[in-house]
């Protein structure tokens, strides 16, 4: 793949199938992301210019903001953001959303539509429409939630039809050009020295970049054997997609296993990929039935049973996001060894911002050893657990309502500079700590 970047293979790798790769820089990231978008950027110049979108920035009373995506359905984007979206301070802000995903006709649908102050279905509109209709409702800060992940329709930012644009939760990573001016981002997961591995300026939030709410439902936690999980041993548990597991973080997870007798791996369903992790784990010397898989199912009852689990094992280099969040609220600590990439660093951050850095690891070697000490000492881990059950109704990264406020006051200042006539750069703008 790096040969590919170096000859300039334009279009050819895939910007969010990069993000997992093994070794690769958030400046490679970069370069893939601007190679993936170079001819339809191009093209897209012709577009705009005959689009002409002129941008009225006068004085007025709320900022118009909008968050164009797919997933405005049951979808773990929306599940972290829904209390943020109903938090919105309407006295500042008008929000809406512009969806080009399909109506489920679902309850979280329903609850969306409620929320904004108008709700926009341009699915059947093409790029140039939906550009079109974002700027005839006069949007002034457009957030786009998809980046390059599945269905997403970058060709409707690359039109520009607001006039600041705002990469923001959806893709971990810099969308390149001159797509997006800033990205929604924390200190930890983007430091201020990795700015030029990145075309959009860093908006930081005070704590975590990610949103959770307090009000997500935990279900009643079943019984093991409800939930395929032995009555006894330890449950080593990882929910993130089957992709993220690269062979590295597999040989640690199996050399976990083998040093903790009658412990289980408790991973989440995966069709195509079951049958070859059990062969993987056999040929490190794992018994296949000590990997145990999780049938998807609603949210609610998702969080019951993963108070099952004992300790959650993190991915590297695409490390666990909403999974780590969702790990966290329901009470289970999560190891994480963060690397130099925002996909790797996302669990360190909320560690940070619910008060549990120490599980944080340097390296390899560190993630084996707190793993196998909270593996092999149940009353520390008993203490962890205590603590976070504790700490998780108090801590910043939970606490929505702040979050949200922080958040406006990023957009305030998005805005305000856009009215002077500031271009972003490379100016790193701050949301005042709460």
């Amino acid at each position: 793949m790096r040969a590919v970047l170096s000859e300039g293979g334009a279009g050819q790798i895939s910007p969010f199938v990069f993000l997992s790769v093994p070794g690769i820089s958030a400046g490679e990231h970069r370069t893939c992301s601007e190679l993936w978008m170079q001819e339809r950027h191009a093209a897209s110049l012709a577009g705009r210019d005959a689009l002409a979108f002129a941008f009225d920035l006068a004085h007025r009373d709320k900022i118009r903001i909008a968050y164009l995506s797919n997933d405005f359905h049951d979808h773990a984007t929306t599940m972290l953001l829904i209390e943020m979206f109903e938090a919105h301070d309407r006295a500042r802000f008008e929000p809406h959303a512009f969806s080009f995903g399909a109506d489920d006709g679902r309850a979280m649908r329903r609850r969306l539509q409620d929320t904004f102050h108008r709700f926009h279905d341009v699915s059947a509109l093409d790029d140039v429409a939906a550009a079109h209709a974002i700027h005839t409702a006069g949007i002034d800060i457009l957030i786009d939630l998809k980046g390059y992940t599945a269905g997403a329709r970058t060709n409707v930012m690359m039109l520009h039809p607001a006039p600041v644009q705002v990469n923001y939760l959806g893709y971990p990573g810099t969308l390149g050009g001159d797509i997006c001016d800033y990205i929604i981002t924390d200190p930890y997961v983007t430091p201020m020295a990795t700015a030029g591995d990145y075309s959009e300026s860093f908006a930081f939030m005070p704590h975590s970049y990610q949103p959770h709410g307090r009000m997500g439902l935990i279900g009643p936690k079943p019984s093991r054997a409800a939930s395929g999980l032995p009555e006894a041993g330890f449950v080593f548990c990882c929910f993130n997609q089957a992709y993220k597991i690269t062979p590295p973080v597999f040989d640690l997870w199996c050399q976990l296993l083998e040093e903790t007798p009658s412990s289980v791996l408790w991973l989440l369903h995966a069709k195509n990929a079951e049958g070859n992790l059990r062969q993987e784990a056999f040929a490190r010397g794992i018994a296949m039935d000590r990997l145990i898989f999780a049938p998807d199912m609603g949210q609610s009852a998702h969080l019951g049973r993963l108070q099952l689990a004992d300790l959650v094992l993190d991915t590297a280099p695409y490390g666990a996001h909403t999974t780590a969040s969702d790990a966290l609220w329901a009470g289970v600590p999560i190891v994480t060894c963060a690397g130099n990439t925002f996909p790797s660093r996302v669990a360190g951050s909320l560690l940070h911002a619910v008060g549990m850095a120490e599980l944080i690891a340097a390296d390899e070697k560190d993630y084996l050893a707190i793993a196998s000490v909270l593996a092999n000492e149940p009353e520390r881990l008993a203490k962890l657990k205590a603590r976070l059950l504790h700490t998780r109704l108090t801590s910043p990264l939970f606490d929505v309502l702040a979050y949200t406020r922080a958040l406006e006051d990023l957009y305030e200042t998005m805005w305000r500079r856009r009215q002077l006539g500031v271009t972003h750069g490379h100016r790193a703008i701050w949301a005042a700590r709460s």
